[in-house]
């Protein structure tokens, strides 16, 4: 699986002009603009998974910074860390005392793109086609929803996205339609370009006696 989201309105875009209201290709560049001097994004974000008539739903806190880094803190319903450089993937469960390690390159967590996403937003590198699709779900009539078509599709295992923005290009919410039709959520609040962050946020030391699992 793949894919397992982000503030003051960019300079380049004028204010008298609402972005949704743009035509679709100038929106994409304007979006593109105003992540350009993005060097990190926080945001408390709600995640839920629907398969099969069953729903799980989790919350925390996610942070992404420019050089690959990126880590979600889990809190509900149950603390874990999940966090990401260029070269290692981590999930630490902290209930079962275990440490799970891969690397970047062969984890196929669904969390891995959005350092690409978000972190320095190029919609291009990930998606070949994009609409207009304002009515797919319900939101503020000032934000903008596309819908996404990604490359490598069948390699990728899901067939597109929805992603809403909101007035200043923040990412609000992101739907994630798998090839099983299987659904994953992600609605994001409080966010925050560029905050002050600890080079230790992107460092884990697992307490003593933890498992560690390296996984190939």
């Amino acid at each position: 699986m793949a894919w397992s989201a982000l503030a003051l309105m960019p300079a380049l875009l004028s204010a008298s002009v609402s972005p949704a209201s743009l035509p679709l290709h100038e929106f994409i560049k304007k979006l593109q603009q105003s992540y350009h001097d993005v060097r990190a994004i926080r945001a408390d974000f709600t995640q839920t998974y629907d398969s099969g008539g069953r729903s799980r739903v989790e919350s925390g806190t996610v942070t992404f910074a420019r050089g690959g880094l990126m880590r979600w803190d889990y809190r509900v319903p149950e603390k874990k860390i999940f966090l990401s450089n260029k070269k290692e993937v981590l999930l630490y469960l902290p209930d079962e005392n275990q440490l799970n390690r891969s690397s970047v390159k062969s984890s196929e967590d669904y969390r891995i793109p959005f350092r690409l996403l978000l972190s320095r937003l190029d919609l291009h590198k990930i998606f070949n086609k994009f609409e207009d699709a304002n009515n797919a779900f319900k939101h503020p009539p000032e934000d903008r929803v596309i819908l996404a078509y990604p490359k490598r599709a069948k390699k990728l295992g899901y067939k597109h996205v929805v992603i809403e923005f909101d007035p200043q290009m923040n990412i609000r919410r992101l739907v994630i339609v798998y090839a099983d039709n299987s659904v994953m959520k992600f609605s994001f609040s409080h966010i925050d370009r560029n905050p002050r962050l600890s080079a230790s946020l992107f460092e884990f030391t697992p307490p003593p006696g933890t498992q560690v699992i390296n996984h190939e």
